[in-house]
């Protein structure tokens, strides 16, 4: 099998930097993407969901949405082993509902395919904050109003904060490993949004001082180098610049600035080793037709 390699490709000037998002919902505060935290839900669609079931999950408003159906389960397509998440909740009078942590495609018993993180009534054996199965905790919660998870797992220990507080302390002795993130429709109306995990584990591969761990081409035109700032700035035309090290399954997060119009870049990666811009590209290309950022040139 041909070597997995990360590949940075550039046709023109480029940048690393942190780009500048406002800290509304469904989006990541510039602190978030420093930090690693990935963006689970965009506030327009199910992009990177999959439902297990049959229940009216839908996009609406900015929120994750369901209010009738059977027990269902709205599941990443990505797994993920140990990480933070963050989701606010509403759930209406009655509601039945919870978020699914490292959970199979379909899991049948909650106390041994995942980690059921309970929204539910009071009078519930397992109310909201509770692990269905697991551990049960009460934490009041006041119907039809928005409050928030916050979610540690690493390894066998997980940490639970409902509104900011901590409410449950959780070891397995015998740990789930990596799996989905689940949203339940089980009974009433559930909504989600503001749905942000980051992974833990996460290494930079760029130490923002020089090109140590990256291969140059000298033979290609493009000169890479470290700015003041520290960052990754490329110029003077085609060329490549390829990480030392490979890489089989991966989450790769980073930022990039166009220093120009209809500048064309990528970030190659799964690339074959010396081979010239030989890969998966994911393009940077910033020229559109007029007005129109529908309408790309390239």
């Amino acid at each position: 099998m041909r070597a997995h390699l990360l590949l940075l490709s550039f046709v023109a000037s480029a940048a690393i930097l942190n780009s500048p998002i406002l800290a509304a919902e469904n989006t990541l505060t510039p602190e978030e993407q420093a930090d690693g935290w990935l963006l689970l839900f965009d506030g327009e669609s199910l992009f990177g969901w999959r439902a297990v079931g049959d229940a009216d999950f839908r996009a609406a408003d900015g929120r994750i949405v369901a209010t009738e159906g059977d027990v269902c389960l709205l599941r990443t397509t990505t797994q993920f082993s140990d990480y933070e998440l963050k989701v606010d909740f509403r759930a209406a009078e009655g509601t039945n509902s919870g978020v699914f942590l490292r959970t199979s495609p379909e899991p049948t018993k909650v106390d041994r395919d995942c980690y059921e993180l309970n929204i539910a009534p009071a009078d519930n054996p397992f109310p909201t904050g509770s692990f269905v199965g697991r551990e049960k905790v009460e934490v009041p919660v006041t119907d039809g109003e928005w409050h928030t998870f916050e979610v540690t797992a690493k390894e066998g220990h997980c940490v639970i904060k409902h509104d900011g507080e901590t409410v449950l302390d959780y070891t397995d002795e015998k740990p789930l490993g990596k799996g989905y993130i689940g949203l339940q429709h089980n009974e009433g109306k559930i909504e989600f949004r503001n749905v942000k995990l980051k992974p833990l584990g996460f290494q930079s591969i760029f130490n923002g001082k020089d090109l140590t761990g990256w291969t140059e081409y000298p033979e290609m035109a493009s000169k890479f180098s470290v700015t003041e700032e520290g960052w990754l700035n490329v110029k003077d035309g085609r060329g490549q610049l390829e990480t030392k090290d490979e890489y089989g399954d991966f989450i790769l997060q980073l930022s990039c600035y166009s220093n120009g119009d209809h500048l064309n870049s990528g970030i190659f990666f799964r690339c074959v080793p010396g081979s010239q811009m030989d890969g998966y590209e994911s393009q940077i290309q910033n020229g559109f037709e007029g007005d129109d950022r529908t309408r790309p040139l390239d």
